[in-house]
């Protein structure tokens, strides 16, 4: 049952998120849904995450790890130059953990299914928000759709229009 919903004002970026998760009748559990990476008076990245438990943290502890590790020789989102930049990595990291996530390198329409909702800002840049596919592609909010949202959207629409 998760919903995620990130929307760009004037002001900035909104983010919100549950913490449920639900795997069948039995089997409800809390877990963060939304990861910020900040560098004070630089930069700060929230990413939200709905779908497969499995996939959405495999994604976030690679993009964690790697800006923590000197000997991962990835650009890290703690490096990046632009918001586009880092949005490229999140989206490039979901087809890796997707493709290692089965010995038949599974496609996002399978079980491992995940999407993201990406913000932040870069000094010296705009904010910008981002929705990124289980494909590992994405888009960029505008002044039409300022808003997206992931996961069991039936129950934020209503609230949001």
């Amino acid at each position: 049952m998760t919903y995620c919903v990130g929307l760009k004002i004037d002001r900035g970026l909104v983010f919100m998120s549950d913490t449920r998760t639900n795997a069948g009748m039995d089997s409800i559990s809390t877990f963060r849904k939304m990861h910020v990476w900040e560098e004070p008076g630089e930069r700060v990245i929230v990413l939200m995450s709905a779908g497969n438990l499995a996939t959405t943290q495999a994604v976030v502890s690679l993009l964690d790890e790697r800006t923590k590790a000197i000997s991962e020789r990835h650009s890290t989102l703690l490096e990046t130059p632009s918001m586009y930049q880092t949005v490229r990595i999140v989206g490039d990291t979901v087809k890796e953990v997707i493709a290692n996530s089965s010995p038949a390198g599974e496609k996002a329409d399978s079980y491992f299914n995940a999407s993201f909702i990406l913000g932040g800002q870069i000094k010296g840049s705009e904010p910008r928000l981002f929705m990124i596919y289980p494909e590992g592609n994405f888009i960029e909010s505008t002044d039409d759709t300022p808003f997206f949202q992931i996961g069991e959207t039936k129950y934020g629409k209503p609230i949001i229009i």
